[in-house]
């Protein structure tokens, strides 16, 4: 069962020094995880010069530019709350749909009713959908609480074993997307991360 709570580094200022250095924490964990990895790897068959990808939940960027180089032709759109943009006023707006959507390290923030409410919002907005997220598994529960050994500081050591067990397993994702004509693929992603992708047709 998921276990949403509060975590510290949503509710400090942004430039308290606490919070500054769980960012740099965050940047060494993606990469420990390879979520640029596995999120270029996704979207790497439908990559075309001009493909506009939104990345929800952004944070400071550093997963899409990770991912940009190695997916140089494709443009993205952050959306984070700390720009001023919430996420579901951006998925009702109107206009073009996007060429995909992607997510790292943000689903595991919604509880089950906005969680859907995203996950149909994103259908519509984009026939490609690729999320990355903490994995709900003993083994990601224990590395997380072994993130001294990389300097993490206490935020972060508090928050990656929240994160945890907020994330997900199984199809729990699939399950809640919205139904349709969708191609779900939903896996353990080596070796913490929960991977989940919807592609239309």
């Amino acid at each position: 069962m998921r276990i949403i709570e509060t975590e510290w580094l949503d509710s400090l200022p942004a430039s308290d020094p606490r919070a500054e250095h769980s960012r740099r924490d965050l940047r060494r964990v993606n990469t420990l995880m390879g979520n640029a990895r596995h999120i270029a790897a996704a979207l790497r068959p439908y990559a075309r010069e001009g493909m506009r990808v939104a990345d929800l939940g952004a944070g400071d960027g550093s997963l899409m530019r990770a991912v940009q180089r190695r997916l140089p032709l494709i443009e993205t759109i952050s959306v984070d709350k700390s720009d001023g943009l919430d996420v579901l006023d951006f998925l009702r707006q109107s206009g073009p749909r996007l060429d995909a959507i992607v997510c790292n390290l943000f689903l595991h923030h919604l509880d089950g009713d906005l969680l859907s409410d995203v996950l149909a919002l994103a259908a519509e907005r984009a026939p490609l959908f690729v999320a990355c997220e903490p994995r709900r598994a003993r083994i990601a529960l224990e590395a997380s609480r072994m993130l001294w050994v990389l300097g993490a500081n206490d935020v972060t050591r508090h928050d990656a074993v929240v994160s945890v067990r907020a994330g997900f397993t199984g199809q729990e994702l699939s399950a809640a997307w919205p139904p349709g004509n969708w191609h779900l693929e939903e896996r353990m992603a080596w070796p913490f991360t929960h991977f989940f992708s919807a592609r239309e047709g």
